[in-house]
């Protein structure tokens, strides 16, 4: 499963702290082979039951919103230099993890996917932070989780998490909404 994993979400290179990464590798493993999903699952689910006939996979949307995070902060860091502190390894780590939640979210009815029992109690953000703080995950990179989607209004959110905050609801906006 792990190399399946990396395959699927070579942007996991990105995150330069081996640490780290292999953290985030452990949360996506311990979330499919808890629901024993495969990868072929993950590319075949919506990003969103929120919106009917979305055409664009679960997969497609982590990678997006994790590519569209790191070009922001390569302009950020471009255009003011050290005048913006930015932590590229949690906010990798934090776009990557976002959204590992709506695989408990979700379930699979024979190729339809629909909200599980467990989404109907919690949301991914709920979820995503509890499976991040099993492995020990920063609190940086979990704070991104938990305040990326509404569940985070009127909280304080960190630059990253702003970052991704924006990211995410671009690409819902733009490709689902």
């Amino acid at each position: 499963m792990k190399d399946a994993i990396i395959a699927t979400l070579p942007e996991l290179g990105e995150i330069n702290d081996d640490e780290l990464r292999e953290k985030v590798i452990a949360v996506w493993v311990e979330a499919l082979n808890k629901k024993e999903w495969k990868i072929e699952t993950l590319k075949r689910m919506p990003f969103t039951l929120l919106v009917a006939d979305v055409k664009i996979s679960f997969i497609e949307h982590v990678r997006t919103v994790c590519r569209m995070c790191i070009a922001m902060e390569k302009e950020l860091n471009e255009m003011y230099g050290d005048r913006v502190n930015l932590n590229h390894d949690h906010l990798v780590a934090g776009a990557l993890l976002a959204d590992v939640g709506k695989i408990y979210e979700y379930d699979d009815e024979d190729g339809k996917f629909v909200k599980s029992e467990h989404g109907k109690y919690l949301r991914h953000p709920f979820s995503g932070v509890g499976l991040s703080f099993r492995h020990d995950l920063p609190d940086e990179v979990m704070h991104i989780i938990a305040v990326h989607s509404k569940e985070g209004e009127g909280f304080q959110r960190t630059a990253e998490a702003i970052i991704f905050h924006h990211a995410d609801f671009t690409d819902f906006e733009i490709i689902g909404g």
